[in-house]
């Protein structure tokens, strides 16, 4: 008989799970090939990661180029135990089948443990996801009350019944993975401590890949979360003793510590955030402008427009500019240098930002108007926060250099993408390029024609937009 391969076969043949074919003969044969499942009859689970699309993409490519290489693996009840983006590339082909592994268990926690450890060493998965999965393997070997002994590769149970797979304890398969015990005890208390909403805002963000800053996510809170568990337990202890009115008063207190808890955790979110930003600005390599003003006239009294962005050069307390503002703006920035006429800022903006040097934040708090909120200390930058809001201060000191930097810190903390930011001096541009970088929109000025044309100049050459000068 001529050689025929076998998925060619099949599709000539209706062939059950467990036949296969042999390829010299041509006969049907029980060693040589995986069984096969209609990819309709395949169950996926609700606690699936999510699919990455263009992994999806990739192995779309690759098996229309050689076919599946590497099965998915399922129970006997069909239930995927992994190659979930194999089987949506199979799907996405319009393949009615599809080659599979057969696992037998008895139950479905064993099923998940095996899920849990081939996506532990197969996938690509960032700091969070491998934290999550740590914990939750942890936790299912507790409940089925199962570990493995020093030496052994099988987990036995009372009475000496060994199970496999799985076969090793969540520290022996991260030590195996090249983790060590401290890096599995900081998965462990990232996983457990974050609580569920930070844990959405942070997947597929550049976060979720840093060990370093989800650690600082998850320990931002660390009190409240005490009180909390505390007051939980307290709650289902007096709710199994049928003290009902008690265990009311336990649960408020324990709702309010963790609404505390994720508050605290987004603020350390949005302060990681920040300083991920800054060292990121540092590594790109782009091009060096040297900002040059031949071009542009500008003179006390004009208005520039630069795209979104409005640019004023006057005087930044009069009411000339104060009526260019919007109304609804997050945040105002004031560079140090510039002299103080800037109380009407905490009416135009939810956040007022004063950065000084050393020495001077002092004598200015105690002259101002604006409700003070906190003293931050960035780099070798004060700043002031100023807000009508009660607004929580974020973890100190924030080891940020230079005036650009702590500019993109103050973004990230108190702005989001699309806000209006003040700034009411220009100084080098710093608050309109970080808000043309970042996605807001800036309002600014200065007395000073050629610092505006300077600013205005740089704009141009960041963007390579021409700025349009307002009759």
């Amino acid at each position: 008989m001529q050689f025929i391969e076998a998925y060619e076969l099949r599709k000539k043949w209706i062939v059950p799970p467990l036949v296969v074919i042999n390829y010299q003969s041509g006969e049907l044969d029980k060693k040589h090939i995986m069984p096969v499942v209609a990819i309709k009859r395949v169950r996926i689970g609700l606690n699936r990661r999510p699919i990455k699309g263009e992994k999806v993409t990739e192995l779309m490519e690759s098996i229309k180029a050689n076919g599946l290489l590497n099965p998915i693996t399922v129970d006997r009840e069909y239930n995927l135990i992994a190659g979930l983006h194999r089987l949506t590339a199979c799907k996405m082909l319009g393949y009615d089948e599809i080659e599979c592994h057969i696992l037998d268990y008895e139950d479905g926690k064993q099923a998940r443990l095996a899920e849990i450890d081939e996506n532990l060493i197969r996938s690509e998965l960032d700091a969070l996801e491998r934290a999550e999965l740590w914990e939750e393997r942890d936790r299912l070997l507790e409940q089925m009350g199962i570990r493995a002994k020093r030496g052994q590769n099988q987990y036995s149970r009372k009475g000496g019944e060994l199970i496999s797979p799985p076969s090793k304890t969540t520290s022996e398969l991260a030590k195996e993975l090249g983790y060590n015990e401290r890096t599995l005890q900081q998965g462990k208390q990232i996983a457990k401590s974050i609580l569920p909403e930070v844990k959405k805002v942070i997947e597929r963000t550049p976060i979720a890949k840093s060990p370093t800053a989800l650690l600082k996510i998850a320990r931002a809170g660390s009190k409240e979360r005490e009180k909390a568990e505390l007051a939980e337990k307290n709650a289902r202890e007096a709710e199994a003793e049928r003290r009902l009115e008690e265990a009311q008063k336990y649960t408020q207190l324990a709702a309010q510590a963790r609404e505390k808890q994720k508050e605290l955790q987004l603020t350390a979110l949005r302060s990681v955030t920040a300083q991920k930003e800054v060292k990121l600005v540092r590594k790109q390599k782009k091009a060096k402008f040297i900002a040059t003003t031949d071009e542009i006239n500008v003179q006390v009294g004009d208005e520039w427009s630069l795209d979104r962005h409005l640019v004023y050069c006057g005087n930044t307390s009069s009411d000339e500019f104060i009526n260019l503002l919007p109304s609804n703006a997050a945040l105002a920035i004031v560079i140090p240098g510039c002299s103080w006429n800037y109380d009407y800022l905490v009416d135009e903006a939810r956040v007022v930002a004063v950065l000084r040097s050393e020495g001077t934040i002092h004598e200015l708090c105690r002259q101002h108007r604006m409700p003070f909120r906190f003293e931050l200390l960035i780099g070798d930058l004060y700043v002031a926060i100023f807000s009508y809001e009660l607004i929580p201060a974020p973890q100190k000191p924030i080891e940020i250099e230079g005036l650009e930097g702590a500019v993109a810190y103050l973004m990230h903390m108190y702005t989001a993408q699309g806000n209006f930011a003040i700034a009411p001096s220009i100084g080098h541009g710093e608050v309109l390029i970080a808000c043309e970088r970042m996605g807001r929109i800036c309002f600014t000025g200065d007395n000073n024609p050629q610092l505006v044309s300077l600013a205005i100049a740089r704009w141009q050459q960041w963007t390579g937009k021409q700025a349009i000068k307002n009759l």
